[in-house]
């Protein structure tokens, strides 16, 4: 398949494609489609970013849309699982443009704001919901939500699911769906948990795996700075003294740390914006258009938005704190290198920290150069653990019986 308009989809969502400058469908998209506009259930293995979205959601519009049905009140006839407030917003923006003319009724679903619009929004019925698990969870409850018009079930960043601790919320969900239904999963690396899960919900699935499980995007330019705790704000403010990096997303492993950081490039002059769990989702939002709109050059968040923040531009991504889980290492400079762009990614390394960064080493099998020439190097040990282990265990003194004695009394 070499073009968008080779495909066997509707007139509308063709000229959707083509307006938004779209002719090639990504390779899961071009492997995927075909087997969805069949009714198949598919099992897609792919790094965020490479069009999961359009993949699943261009078949999903052009099957409600060939086959109308009157929704009833509080009804769905397809449900998008996924799992932050950002992935779901910018599903639920993509799934508008892609169907635009066609009549479709799409509303979305996630925590953070209040409810009653969100209730709303479902009173009707709608064709397509998209949500995150737990508000979807608090209207199902509350009688808001009901699925036995449901046709189509897409669960979204899977693993991520389950980074986030919401595999038991998202089983509860697939409790309640009708068993005939076509189903969709997708995720980025399959450990035992969501292959499992996939292997209850799909029936006789197609899989489609466009790239290794976990790996590095290649294009990817990766390096390490050894540094000082105390000296990663100099660190940080230094790289920005370079004007040709006109977006830089950082990330922090607290939401505090992302405040601080903020606070400590204020003081510079350097404008910053932080997105993470206690800023309310009218604030997130607001730090994501600025950044899009290149407002702003840095961008500071917490794990929150290693996925769901589609931003084609971001040349380089800061790991200011490793990541605890090295699996969240791929994922995050996964933000940049986008859209067949080069990228850079840095990761800062203090002397507490060097363990998280061997973990990340040994998981994407690639061993990162370290930058020994930047102005605020330390130097560390990449085996800080070793001395401690190769130390003989000293051996016990044995009380004499007098001695024991008197500690028993003092006791």
């Amino acid at each position: 398949m070499s073009e968008f308009s080779s495909l066997d989809l509707l007139p509308e969502i063709k000229k959707a494609l083509k307006d938004k400058g779209y002719e090639k469908p990504t390779p899961i998209q071009a492997q995927s489609i075909p087997h969805l506009l069949e009714g198949k259930d598919l099992l897609g293995i792919a790094q965020t970013g490479t069009g999961k979205t359009a993949a699943f959601s261009l078949p999903l519009i052009d099957r409600l849309a060939k086959n109308k049905v009157k929704v009833n009140k509080r009804r769905v006839r397809s449900l998008i699982l996924t799992p932050t407030r950002e992935l779901a917003s910018q599903i639920e923006q993509n799934i508008k443009g892609y169907s635009k003319g066609l009549g479709l009724k799409c509303a979305v679903i996630f925590g953070g704001v209040g409810k009653q619009a969100q209730m709303n929004s479902m009173a009707q019925g709608v064709d397509i919901l998209v949500a995150t698990p737990g508000r979807l969870l608090d209207l199902m409850s509350e009688g808001h939500v009901k699925y036995d018009q449901l046709e189509v079930f897409v669960l979204d960043e899977a693993d991520r699911m389950l980074d986030m601790g919401f595999l038991n919320d998202v089983k509860k969900v697939i409790s309640k769906l009708p068993r005939d239904k076509q189903t969709l999963l997708f995720s980025a690396t399959m450990p035992k948990d969501i292959a499992s899960l996939a292997n209850s919900l799909l029936n006789n699935p197609k899989r489609v795996e466009v790239t290794p499980e976990s790996t590095t995007v290649e294009k990817i330019e990766q390096k390490a700075h050894f540094v000082a705790k105390l000296k990663k704000p100099d660190l940080l403010k230094e790289i920005l003294k370079d004007d040709s990096i006109e977006s830089m997303l950082v990330f922090t492993r607290t939401k505090h740390g992302a405040d601080r950081v903020v606070k400590k490039l204020a003081q510079d002059d350097i404008m910053a914006a932080a997105i993470h769990g206690n800023k309310s989702q009218r604030q997130r939002e607001s730090a994501l258009g600025r950044f899009k709109d290149q407002k702003i050059r840095v961008l500071v968040a917490t794990d929150i938005a290693a996925r769901g923040i589609d931003i084609p531009q971001v040349s380089h991504v800061i790991n200011y704190n490793p990541p605890e889980d090295p699996k969240s290492y791929v994922h995050r400079i996964g933000r940049t290198g986008r859209a067949g762009r080069d990228g850079v990614a840095i990761l800062f390394c203090d002397e507490s920290e060097v363990g998280l960064f061997n973990d990340i080493q040994k998981h994407i099998k690639i061993k990162i150069p370290i930058d020994e020439k930047q102005p605020f190097h330390e130097k560390l040990s990449l085996h800080p653990d070793r001395k401690k282990k190769d130390q003989k265990p000293k051996k016990k003194v044995s009380m004499s019986k007098k001695a024991r004695r008197r500690r028993s009394f003092r006791g």
